[in-house]
Formats: structure tokens, C-alpha cells, sequence
């Protein structure tokens, strides 16, 4: 019976070997000749594609933190955010309750659906 460890191990040990030997094959130089000398240079950076790919990366990355289910309870009996408060003050106003703030998150929300934060994450790329 062979187990899957050993053949993650075996597949491991095959690609270390694989990048070694590139690795000294491309340090070798032929017999009689010099390798080159003088300093290293690098390449100019294109500053523009650069910034494209972080902010694409960054996209990817901050999507899923913006729909993240910030309620881990949301929508069962244990969830302490499903009871709410209503205060109705005198002199005709209009009653104040804490539904509004925690109603989005009791049923499963994330950043994008509080009332005043869910604005602002629009502008977060993704």
C-alpha cells in the first residue's frame, strides 16, 4: 500500500532535483571560455504596468474581505444581533431602534452592506 505523504515527499524530492541541476547547468561555462565581467546592470522597471498589476492584485486580494460574513451566527437562534431595541420618545418623533445598524449584519452581511461603511468600501478595489 503506498501512502499519499510518500508520494507528495517522492514528487517534492523530483522538482528540488529538477531546479538544482537547471541551476548548475546554467552556472557552468564552457571549457575556455571566460565568463563575462563587469558590473550587473538591471533592467528599467515600467512604472505603469507595475501599478496596473499591484492594483489588480490588490483587487483580488480586498474582494473577498468586502463580502466577508462579519456575523458568524447570522440567521440561527444563537444570534445575539436578531434582538433589537426600540426606544419611541414622547412629542410625536419618530422611534429609534437599533435594527437599522445590526439588522444587515444579523442576516448575513458583510462590509458592503453596513449603512455607512458599505459606501466607503467602494472605494477599496474589487
Amino acid at each position: 500500500m503506498v501512502s499519499k505523504k510518500g508520494g507528495a515527499g517522492l514528487a517534492a524530492a523530483v522538482g528540488a532535483v529538477v531546479l538544482l541541476g537547471a541551476g548548475s547547468a546554467q552556472a557552468a561555462t564552457a571549457p575556455g571560455q571566460e565568463p563575462a565581467a563587469g558590473p550587473a546592470t538591471l533592467a528599467k522597471t515600467d512604472v505603469g504596468q507595475a501599478l496596473n498589476g499591484t492594483t489588480a492584485g490588490l483587487g483580488y486580494g480586498v474582494a473577498p474581505i468586502k463580502s466577508l460574513r462579519l456575523d458568524p451566527w447570522a440567521n440561527s437562534s444563537a444570534d445575539v444581533l436578531n434582538n433589537g431595541a426600540t426606544v419611541k420618545p414622547d412629542q410625536g418623533l419618530a422611534p429609534v431602534g437599533t435594527g437599522t445598524l445590526t439588522g444587515p449584519l444579523s442576516a448575513g452581511g458583510g462590509v458592503k452592506d453596513l449603512p455607512l461603511v458599505g459606501g466607503l468600501s467602494g472605494v477599496l478595489p474589487g
